[in-house]
Protein backbone atom coordinates (compact mmCIF):
# COMPACT_ATOMS: atom_id res chain seq x y z
CA UNK A 1 0.00 0.00 0.00
CA UNK A 2 2.85 2.38 0.79
CA UNK A 3 4.35 1.70 -2.60
CA UNK A 4 1.04 2.69 -4.19
CA UNK A 5 0.96 5.96 -2.23
CA UNK A 6 4.50 6.80 -3.35
CA UNK A 7 3.66 5.91 -6.95
CA UNK A 8 0.62 8.20 -6.87
CA UNK A 9 2.83 11.08 -5.78
CA UNK A 10 5.32 10.45 -8.58
CA UNK A 11 2.89 9.65 -11.39
CA UNK A 12 -0.15 11.84 -10.72
CA UNK A 13 1.19 14.43 -8.25
CA UNK A 14 -1.30 13.38 -5.58
CA UNK A 15 -0.05 14.56 -2.16
CA UNK A 16 0.84 11.88 0.36
CA UNK A 17 -1.61 13.33 2.86
CA UNK A 18 -4.52 13.00 0.43
CA UNK A 19 -3.63 9.40 -0.50
CA UNK A 20 -3.19 8.39 3.13
CA UNK A 21 -6.52 9.93 4.10
CA UNK A 22 -8.29 8.24 1.18
CA UNK A 23 -6.82 4.84 2.03
CA UNK A 24 -7.36 5.20 5.78
CA UNK A 25 -3.73 5.00 6.89
CA UNK A 26 -1.76 7.49 8.96
CA UNK A 27 0.85 9.73 7.42
CA UNK A 28 3.24 8.72 10.20
CA UNK A 29 3.00 5.10 9.08
CA UNK A 30 3.75 6.10 5.49
CA UNK A 31 6.79 8.17 6.44
CA UNK A 32 8.03 5.42 8.74
CA UNK A 33 7.80 3.02 5.80
CA UNK A 34 9.45 5.50 3.45
CA UNK A 35 12.42 6.40 5.64
CA UNK A 36 12.69 3.19 7.64
CA UNK A 37 12.00 2.75 11.32
CA UNK A 38 15.06 3.96 13.21
CA UNK A 39 13.62 3.54 16.70
CA UNK A 40 15.46 1.67 19.42
CA UNK A 41 12.45 -0.63 19.90
CA UNK A 42 12.51 -1.68 16.25
CA UNK A 43 16.27 -2.35 16.37
CA UNK A 44 15.88 -4.42 19.56
CA UNK A 45 13.06 -6.49 18.05
CA UNK A 46 15.16 -7.19 14.94
CA UNK A 47 18.06 -8.38 17.12
CA UNK A 48 15.61 -10.47 19.13
CA UNK A 49 14.28 -12.06 15.93
CA UNK A 50 17.81 -13.07 14.97
CA UNK A 51 18.38 -14.63 18.40
CA UNK A 52 15.04 -16.47 18.25
CA UNK A 53 15.86 -17.89 14.80
CA UNK A 54 19.26 -19.02 16.09
CA UNK A 55 17.83 -20.81 19.15
CA UNK A 56 14.99 -22.35 17.11
CA UNK A 57 17.48 -23.74 14.59
CA UNK A 58 19.82 -24.91 17.36
CA UNK A 59 17.05 -27.03 18.85
CA UNK A 60 15.95 -28.33 15.42
CA UNK A 61 12.52 -26.71 15.58
CA UNK A 62 11.36 -28.59 18.67
CA UNK A 63 11.42 -25.74 21.22
CA UNK A 64 8.43 -23.44 21.62
CA UNK A 65 8.22 -19.96 23.08
CA UNK A 66 8.56 -20.95 26.78
CA UNK A 67 11.82 -22.82 26.28
CA UNK A 68 13.26 -20.27 23.85
CA UNK A 69 12.36 -17.52 26.34
CA UNK A 70 14.30 -19.38 29.03
CA UNK A 71 17.32 -19.69 26.70
CA UNK A 72 17.15 -15.99 25.85
CA UNK A 73 16.95 -15.04 29.52
CA UNK A 74 20.00 -17.21 30.23
CA UNK A 75 21.71 -15.26 27.46
CA UNK A 76 20.86 -11.96 29.19
CA UNK A 77 17.74 -10.78 27.37
CA UNK A 78 14.83 -9.29 29.31
CA UNK A 79 11.89 -10.63 27.36
CA UNK A 80 8.48 -12.13 28.06
CA UNK A 81 7.12 -15.40 26.74
CA UNK A 82 4.30 -13.56 24.95
CA UNK A 83 6.76 -11.35 23.07
CA UNK A 84 8.73 -14.39 21.96
CA UNK A 85 5.52 -16.14 20.92
CA UNK A 86 4.42 -13.12 18.87
CA UNK A 87 7.80 -12.82 17.15
CA UNK A 88 7.87 -16.55 16.43
CA UNK A 89 4.45 -16.22 14.81
CA UNK A 90 5.70 -13.28 12.70
CA UNK A 91 8.69 -15.37 11.61
CA UNK A 92 6.50 -18.38 10.88
CA UNK A 93 8.28 -20.56 13.45
CA UNK A 94 6.18 -23.22 15.12
CA UNK A 95 7.58 -25.94 17.34
CA UNK A 96 6.82 -29.52 16.38
CA UNK A 97 6.99 -32.36 18.84
CA UNK A 98 7.73 -35.85 17.71
CA UNK A 99 4.59 -37.85 18.19
CA UNK A 100 4.93 -41.25 19.72
CA UNK A 101 3.04 -44.03 18.13
CA UNK A 102 0.29 -45.20 20.39
CA UNK A 103 0.41 -48.94 20.81
CA UNK A 104 -3.08 -50.25 21.36
CA UNK A 105 -2.50 -53.98 21.36
CA UNK A 106 0.38 -55.84 22.93
CA UNK A 107 0.02 -59.54 22.36
CA UNK A 108 1.37 -61.84 25.04
CA UNK A 109 1.85 -59.09 27.61
CA UNK A 110 -0.67 -60.04 30.23
CA UNK A 111 -1.00 -62.65 32.94
CA UNK A 112 -4.52 -63.55 31.96
CA UNK A 113 -5.44 -64.58 28.45
CA UNK A 114 -8.91 -65.25 27.17
CA UNK A 115 -9.61 -68.88 26.36
CA UNK A 116 -9.55 -69.81 22.67
CA UNK A 117 -13.20 -70.75 22.19
CA UNK A 118 -13.07 -71.01 18.40
CA UNK A 119 -9.92 -73.19 18.37
CA UNK A 120 -7.75 -71.03 16.10
CA UNK A 121 -4.67 -72.58 14.63
CA UNK A 122 -1.44 -71.27 16.22
CA UNK A 123 0.94 -69.50 13.89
Amino acid sequence: MAGFIAAQRDADRVPHATSCRALGVSQAWFYKWRHGDASARYARREQLKIAIRRWFAKHHGTYGSPRITADLRDEGWQVSRNTVAKLMAELGLQARRKRRRKQTTRPGRGKWRAPDLIRRRPR
